[in-house]
């Protein structure tokens, strides 16, 4: 009897330790469950903190759009009852650069279109017509301000820029009945001015083209 018991100690020590081997194995499968468990969790948690923080950026910068929108723009100028007829001769507007009354019938390319040499004050009031800001600069605007003012343009659909040579401040802005002088280019009414008019409501042709005109 005491052999077979014996030779039975072997077979229950070889349980045994397959029996911890199990129970380990499985607490290591608790642990990995509980990592990936707690992993999932703080992915989840980033990607929801992170939708929350995109969400409230945009909610954001729709509130400072409408803001702009609705806000009067600082030291603007209004001019309303403007004549729209179309004239081929040259016309002496009252306001340098013009901002609206009889024009050519062709207006000029305004789909972000950044001209470096003068062009027709009479083929740009016409883009203004449509819904266009034009920005001007005279030889006092610094390199600088025109380069930036310049990108700006060529990022904005219904927008154009020129040199006028004879307005009497170094950066302007203009859309139909409306104009304004800016410092420079960083300054705060350049993007309140675009958001404002670009296609805004004192455009008495929305949507009408700014492609297909004239393009100096």
């Amino acid at each position: 009897m005491a052999s077979a018991k014996n030779q039975n100690n072997p077979a229950s020590a070889r349980r045994a330790k397959l029996e911890e081997a199990r129970r380990k194995e499985r607490a290591r499968e608790r642990r990995g469950r509980i990592i990936t468990i707690s992993a999932s969790v703080a992915v989840v948690a980033a990607l929801v903190a992170g939708g929350g923080y995109l969400m409230a950026q945009a909610n954001e910068k729709d509130k400072k759009e409408e803001q702009a929108k609705t806000s009067p723009v600082t030291g603007e100028r209004s001019w309303d009852k403007l004549t729209q007829e179309h004239v081929a001769n040259k016309v002496d507007y009252p306001m340098n650069p013009p901002v609206g009354g009889d024009h050519n019938q062709v207006w000029m390319n305004c789909n972000a279109d950044v001209y470096t040499d003068e062009i027709p004050k009479e083929n740009a009031v016409h883009s203004l017509e449509h819904g266009a800001v034009w920005v001007t600069y005279n030889d006092k605007a610094s390199d600088a301000d025109v380069e930036a003012l310049a990108k700006k343009v060529k990022s904005t659909p219904y927008s154009l820029m020129s040199p006028v040579k004879d307005q009497k401040d170094p950066l302007m802005l203009s859309a139909w009945g409306k104009q304004v002088t800016v410092k420079s280019a960083s300054d705060d009414r350049v993007a309140q001015f675009f958001t404002k008019y670009v296609q805004g409501p004192q455009t008495p042709e929305p949507g009408a083209a700014c492609t297909g005109g004239l393009d100096k």
